[in-house]
């Protein structure tokens, strides 16, 4: 743009909503229209919608329809097709115990669900990255979670060494990367998981 044309404009900055702001609209919706909710389940639309406030209330109303005027966090994610938060925290005990049996067999859980192995590796990584930022107290105000998920990554946080959530983001993140040029996708993230599950003292067949 021609500089005599932007010194006769004026600028706005537009930051992107935060999940908690996506949140309480939400619920203020919500409430005066008689939709039952929970608040993690509008916590997973708030993050689906990525700040954008126009997105987050199309996807409220499709699943207030979906879901019959009832939206539960189990609601949310079967309709948006978002997976369970818990698979990710059974897989770090799974790590952290060496399992490496039970961390296959979830992957082949979630597989069989009709999740994408890439959708799921990146999952992890965030995961991991989420357990990072909940290690400090300086830095727990970057999770974008809903409170009672916030307090399932504390909790966990605190049971995992420092040291082996920055392996398992590095191993994770390497795997997503290599995942489009792989000539065998699924064996690289099993391949993975091994590796995860070898950063404990405990290993386990």
């Amino acid at each position: 743009m021609l500089p005599t044309i932007l010194s006769r404009c004026q600028i706005y900055d537009f930051n992107r909503i935060g999940i908690d702001d996506v949140v309480k609209q939400l619920q203020m919706i919500a409430d005066k229209e008689g939709i039952k909710t929970e608040k993690e389940g509008l916590s997973v639309i708030a993050q689906k919608a990525d700040g954008a406030m126009r997105d987050a209330l199309s996807i409220f109303d499709q699943i207030t329809v979906c879901s019959g005027g009832n939206v539960t966090y189990k609601n949310v994610i079967d309709n948006l097709n978002v997976l369970d938060y818990d698979y990710y925290f059974k897989l770090v005990d799974n790590f952290r115990d060496g399992n490496i049996s039970d961390a296959l067999l979830t992957l082949n859980e979630i597989l069989s669900k009709g999740f994408e192995a890439q959708h799921f590796i990146s999952g992890l990584s965030s995961h991991f990255r989420n357990l990072l930022v909940c290690k400090d107290e300086k830095t727990i105000n970057l999770l974008e979670v809903g409170e009672e998920t916030k307090k399932q990554y504390q909790q966990q946080a605190q049971a995992c060494e420092s040291d082996f959530l920055i392996k398992g983001l590095m191993l994770a993140n390497q795997c997503d990367l290599n995942y489009r040029t792989s000539k065998n996708k699924r064996l690289l993230v099993e391949l993975t998981l091994i590796r995860l599950c070898q950063l404990s003292d405990k290993k386990k067949i």
